[in-house]
C-alpha cells in the first residue's frame, strides 16, 4: 500500500510544478499582499509591528487557497478520481497524500519565506520565530480544511469562489489562535504557549477528521 501512495505523492508534486501552482506562485502572492500593507497603513513601525502577525497569517490563508480548486477537480475531469475510488488504497489516505503534496508545494515555501517577509513589519527575532512556529503548525490545518471544500466542489468547473466561501469560515478558529500565538511574544496579553497548544490541538483534530470528511464528499460526488 505504501508504494501507490508514494507514487501518488510524486505525481502530485510533478503536476503542481507543471500547472504553475507550486511554491513560487504562493510566495509571490504572499509577497504582493505583504508589500502593499505598509503603503496602506503608513510608516508607523509600532502599528506595523502590532498588525504584522495577523497580516502574515491572512496572507498565508489566502495563498494556501491557491490551487486548492484543482486538488480533486483535475482528477474528476480526467477520470482519475474514479480509479482512486475503486483502488485498494483507502480514499482517506489518498486525501492525506494529496494534501501533503499541496502543503509541500504551497504551505512549506510560505513558512520558509515568512521570516524574510516579516522584516517588512519590523518584527524582532522572537516575533519572527513565533510566526514561523505557528505557520509551521497551522498551515497544514488550512490545507486539510481546504481539501473539504475542494472535495465538495470537485464536480464544478469553476468552483474556486465557492471553495473559498466554504473554507474560510472553517479556517477562522485556526486563524484566531494562529494570530494570537504569533502576536503573544510581542504584544499579546497571554503567554505564547497557551494559544500555541490550542493551535496544535486544532491541527491534530483537523488531521483526524478532515480526511474522512473530504473522502465522504468525494464519494457523494460520484453518486
Amino acid at each position: 500500500m505504501i508504494a501507490p501512495l508514494v507514487a501518488l505523492f510524486g505525481r502530485e508534486i510533478a503536476v503542481a510544478r507543471r500547472v504553475g501552482s507550486g511554491g513560487l506562485t504562493g510566495v509571490m502572492f504572499f509577497l504582493a499582499l505583504i508589500t502593499i500593507v505598509p503603503f496602506a497603513v503608513g510608516p508607523d513601525l509600532t502599528l506595523l509591528r502590532r498588525i504584522g502577525p495577523a497580516i502574515l497569517w491572512i496572507a498565508a490563508l489566502l495563498a494556501t487557497l491557491l490551487g486548492l480548486d484543482r486538488l480533486f477537480q483535475a482528477d474528476h475531469d480526467d477520470g482519475s478520481l474514479d480509479q482512486l475510488r475503486m483502488s485498494a488504497v483507502p480514499l482517506e489516505l489518498v486525501v492525506i497524500v494529496k494534501c501533503a503534496a499541496h502543503w509541500c508545494t504551497t504551505g512549506l515555501p510560505l513558512v520558509i519565506a515568512a521570516p524574510i517577509f516579516g522584516l517588512t513589519f519590523a518584527l524582532d527575532g522572537t516575533a519572527l520565530a513565533s510566526v514561523v512556529a505557528t505557520l509551521l503548525v497551522g498551515t497544514p490545518a488550512l490545507t486539510l480544511l481546504g481539501a473539504i471544500g475542494a472535495a465538495l466542489t470537485a464536480s464544478f468547473r469553476r468552483g474556486g469562489l465557492l471553495l473559498a466561501v466554504i473554507t474560510v469560515p472553517l479556517a477562522i478558529p485556526v486563524l484566531i489562535f494562529g494570530v494570537s500565538a504569533a502576536a503573544a511574544s510581542s504584544t499579546g496579553p497571554v503567554p505564547f504557549l497557551t494559544p500555541f497548544l490550542v493551535l496544535c490541538g486544532l491541527s491534530l483534530f483537523t488531521l483526524a477528521g478532515a480526511p474522512f470528511a473530504a473522502a465522504a464528499a468525494l464519494r457523494l460526488t460520484s453518486e
